[in-house]
């Protein structure tokens, strides 16, 4: 297991914030300090990213599940609220299937459950891209998927599309094609029919990378699931980060008031 790179904040019940590919913690920022004042957040660096360890070393998502499971062990005594977006929806997919002694509730946002052949195909042309030329060929199409033009021409949008855009770009060409390979072969739909926690998925209604119909597949093959949609593309924490973090604190809340 890569050593990852996590912070945590805040005073509560622990919630676990798991980013997209090509971001990092960073990614975060606005709904780790809309929840902090309620909640112990914890977010992380997937494998390869950020400041968490990586390789060239082919690896799939259970093997994401199962480096988010390590962590949670070590710094929580109990089932968390695990929240991730896209690769980290994938992730907490996984993690709630393979592990649900771990997870108290999960958010699965902009994510998918599996791809066809022809985003697959997608996918492996990104991987050749990149490691013939970098990352950086692939930041413009990326940024366009991740946000809305509103957001990406906005005065305070521009300054978070641009730290995130160096994220990306700062991201190594060989973990980064590790991480699109892992993504491209999910086969998610099986797991998900045995999740047994309370699941909110959230899909950004002009989300064009995961569109809201892949967010409603997930929904209808986990059991009891709630679908939940906001006016943002891709990154819909980053773009609308209050309400964002309101859905959060309205499927908690109302956990805690059935107990």
């Amino acid at each position: 297991m890569p050593h990852l790179n996590f912070v945590q904040q805040g005073h509560g019940p622990l919630v676990v914030l798991s980013h997209a590919l090509g971001c990092d913690l960073t990614m975060w920022d606005g709904v780790a300090a809309a929840l902090q004042d309620r909640y112990t957040v914890l977010r992380y660096d997937h494998r390869g990213h950020g400041g968490s360890a990586g390789s060239a070393a082919a690896y799939t998502v259970d093997d994401l599940a199962e480096d988010a499971a390590e962590l949670v062990r070590a710094q929580s005594t109990g089932p968390v609220h695990f929240v991730g977006l896209s690769m980290g929806g994938m992730t907490a997919q996984a993690l709630g299937a393979r592990h649900p002694q771990l997870v108290r509730s999960l958010v699965i946002a902009n994510s998918a459950s599996h791809y066809d052949e022809a985003a697959r195909t997608m996918w492996q042309t990104r991987i050749a891209t990149v490691l013939a030329k970098g990352v950086a060929p692939i930041a413009d199409g990326a940024l366009q998927r991740w946000f809305t033009p509103e957001f990406r021409s906005d005065v305070n949008g521009s300054v978070l599309v641009a730290n995130l855009r160096k994220v990306l770009e700062g991201t190594a060409p060989a973990p980064y094609a590790a991480a699109c390979a892992a993504v491209a072969n999910i086969d998610l739909d099986a797991g998900n029919a045995r999740i047994t926690c309370p699941t909110l998925v959230v899909c950004g209604a002009r989300d064009e990378a995961t569109p809201p119909a892949l967010s409603q597949t997930i929904a209808h093959t986990i059991p009891g699931a709630q679908l939940r949609s906001l006016d943002a593309a891709h990154l819909s924490a980053v773009e609308q980060p209050e309400a964002f973090a309101r859905l959060l604190t309205e499927l908690w809340t109302g956990l805690s008031a059935r107990g």
